[in-house]
């Protein structure tokens, strides 16, 4: 019961902090376009998108809320019912459903997500609090991996130096 609470209230907790952001960014910064944040490094640009991540199935609103919406129910289901046992896991999969719902709620309420980081030292997508969450959220989520086949492979190692010699027989 504790793990559910805990679990509910921290994504309700990203989710919130991610849609205060996207009403601020669509009430102060909607009229004035951008201003710097780190002048020469990232500013903040109000920006609509209609896709996914890049832009990708820019328009495909009821595709994306859809994909969405069931693979969100899959990593909601993981969380709670099968519970990663690793904390890095654990948080990882946490991260992903904080931001898919972030934006997925843009989609449903609005037809579009507000982005609104801008890096303007390479030529990168506009993003939000969300997208943050989700690709830290995978990228925890692949450390995780890594840690676990990391972890196979020296006791596969220790395993095979433990093992006693086979005795073939031949003298």
């Amino acid at each position: 019961m504790i793990y559910t609470l805990i679990t509910l209230t921290a994504a309700a907790l990203l989710v919130a902090i991610d849609q205060g952001i996207k009403a601020w960014a669509a009430s102060a910064l909607a009229p004035v376009g951008n201003m710097p944040l780190l002048p020469g490094v990232i500013e903040l640009r109000f920006h609509l998108n209609t896709g996914a991540a890049f832009s990708m199935l820019e328009g495909k609103q009821t595709f994306l809320i859809l994909f969405t919406g069931a693979a969100l129910l899959a990593v909601a289901w993981y969380l709670l019912f099968r519970r990663p046992k690793k904390r890095v896991e654990y948080i990882g999969w946490l991260l992903v459903l904080a931001g898919g719902l972030g934006n997925l709620i843009d989609r449903v309420l609005h037809g579009q997500v507000v982005d609104y980081f801008n890096f303007l030292f390479m030529n990168f997508a506009v993003f939000n609090f969300a997208d943050v969450l989700i690709t830290t959220g995978i990228g925890l989520l692949l450390l995780s991996l890594l840690l676990e086949l990391l972890a196979e492979r020296k006791n596969a190692r220790a395993a095979a130096d433990s093992a006693p010699e086979a005795d073939d027989g031949a003298v």
